[in-house]
């Protein structure tokens, strides 16, 4: 699963999700991506997840970038624990996804079977996204 080999802090703050991706919002490596909707978090799981599904789709003939990296970790308090005594210990890492950001990107599949496995690996992420492709030319 994906989460950074070292970080400076253990815990951070929450943050706001508002407005919409400043980078990355477009096709760098592949010809086909899947762009987000919405904003919100995207667990390393999920990211995981939508991975294998897009590789079974690929069949060694292919290949597949992830765009995003889950640098962001999420502390939770033990089940049935009073209130108080400091933060939590860190749970597992999420991705800061933003609206127009390009999650994944893929090549050398049909334009259909493209669109298919990225549909497939949409439907393991927790928000709305589009299918896109690279502009002939």
């Amino acid at each position: 699963m994906l989460m950074p080999s070292r970080v400076k802090y253990r815990k951070s703050h929450r943050g706001r999700l508002k407005g919409i991706s400043s980078k990355g919002s477009t096709l760098a490596f592949g010809e086909f991506g899947l762009q987000a909707l919405e904003n919100d978090w995207v667990t390393a799981r999920q990211i995981e997840a939508a991975r294998i599904t897009l590789a079974r789709f690929t069949k060694k003939g292919g290949k597949v970038w992830i765009r995003i990296f889950p640098s962001k970790p999420i502390s939770q308090k033990p089940a049935e624990t009073r209130m108080g005594k400091g933060k939590g210990d860190p749970a597992f890492w999420v991705a800061v996804v933003k609206r127009g950001r390009v999650l994944f990107e893929m090549e050398g599949l049909s334009r259909d079977d493209a669109k298919a496995g990225l549909k497939v690996a949409s439907d393991k992420l927790p928000i709305k996204c589009q299918f896109i492709e690279r502009l002939p030319g």
